[in-house]
């Protein structure tokens, strides 16, 4: 796999007009952040022959001995992810820029928290029972990695700081522009740069972290004190605490935008909020919608039927069932096997 650097990026064009607009520039970050996600679902929506788990062999031998407990411990964890994901589109049908604008506060987090409840479900099929966050994306790199997931957000970062390497992403390796993506090249681009600059930070995360533990830290050989510079060697020692860095990564920066001054650095750019809104949402949906998939093969199919009959008010005739007609039932219909069939019974 070829390693794809900053410094050596391909750019998409020979020079890029760069706006000298004053408000324009202090929207640039705010604006890289809408175009990363915008980007993502994109990415997705141009990938229809590889979005879906009816070819994956992963999904297609997932089973699980599902016992009564079971089944009420994962119809609350759903439960959560779907009146997180109701909060967000009660945000976004609303519809109004300003309401929108200063929305980001909550919507952020209540994105990346209904799927991470999502995530969490469909784990606990796996036998994998945990709240912690760092753990849950820890195994969710790895399902990625082992084709749990349509190719469409199948792509990861590995490799040592200044080193990384893109996977299933083969145009990754272009600069990302200023725009929205209007091609799946420029997509591509941007997903790639996200990723690195995610792993990037994680990376330095990581070393704050080693360096502050006197049992843990980097020394120097000679001095026998800490070090402030790394070489690749030093950076490499780290690597195994990173994992891979995957969709969930990214979708995290959403979280830590939330609760930090960067939220305030979006509310006052000047960007197109109800787009930010409508990617967030096809994300979730989309997302959810695997995992809801991967659930009710766990399960079987008519039991999750049944924990969808038992919605709430507020979560019935809703979203949830739209995907369980659209989006999870083909799954054991049309071309499914009789022994899927069967497990789905």
């Amino acid at each position: 796999m070829k390693k794809v650097l900053d410094e050596n990026v391909i750019p998409l064009f020979q020079e890029e007009q760069k706006p000298q607009d004053s408000a324009w520039r202090k929207s640039i970050p705010a604006q890289v952040f809408l175009n990363y996600f915008f980007a993502i679902n994109y990415h997705i929506s141009h990938s229809s022959e590889e979005s879906g788990l009816r070819t994956n062999a992963f999904f297609r031998q997932h089973s699980a001995d599902v016992t009564e407990q079971d089944l009420q411990a994962l119809a609350r964890i759903l439960h959560n992810s779907w009146s997180t994901e109701y909060a967000l589109r009660a945000t976004a049908e609303l519809g109004d820029e300003t309401y929108l604008r200063n929305a980001l506060h909550w919507t952020f987090p209540q994105a990346y928290y209904s799927i991470f409840a999502g995530l969490q479900a469909f784990l606990y099929t796996l036998g994998i029972k945990t709240n912690s966050e760092a753990a849950i994306r820890r195994e969710a790199g790895r399902l990625v990695v082992k084709n749990a997931y349509p190719r469409a957000i199948g792509y990861y970062a590995a490799g040592p700081y200044c080193d990384f390497s893109i996977h299933r992403l083969p145009l990754a390796g272009y600069k990302a522009g200023l725009q929205i993506a209007g091609k799946e090249i420029e997509a591509q681009a941007q997903i790639g740069q996200f990723l690195r600059t995610t792993r990037k930070l994680t990376a330095n995360a990581i070393r704050q972290q080693v360096q502050k533990n006197p049992a843990t830290a980097i020394k120097s050989a000679k001095t026998g004190k800490v070090l402030d510079k790394w070489s690749s060697q030093h950076w490499q020692q780290i690597t195994w605490r990173m994992g891979y860095t995957t969709l969930f990564d990214l979708l995290s920066r959403l979280r830590i935008s939330s609760s930090q001054k960067e939220i305030d650095r979006f509310v006052e750019a000047e960007i197109d909020f109800k787009l930010f809104h409508e990617c967030l949402l096809s994300i979730v949906s989309y997302m959810n919608g695997l995992h809801e998939s991967y659930v009710a093969q766990a399960m079987g199919l008519e039991k999750y039927r049944k924990i969808v009959t038992e919605l709430p008010e507020h979560l019935s005739n809703s979203f949830v069932e739209n995907r369980l007609h659209h989006m999870v039932e083909p799954l054991f219909t049309e071309g499914t096997s009789p022994m899927q069939i069967s497990a789905a019974a």
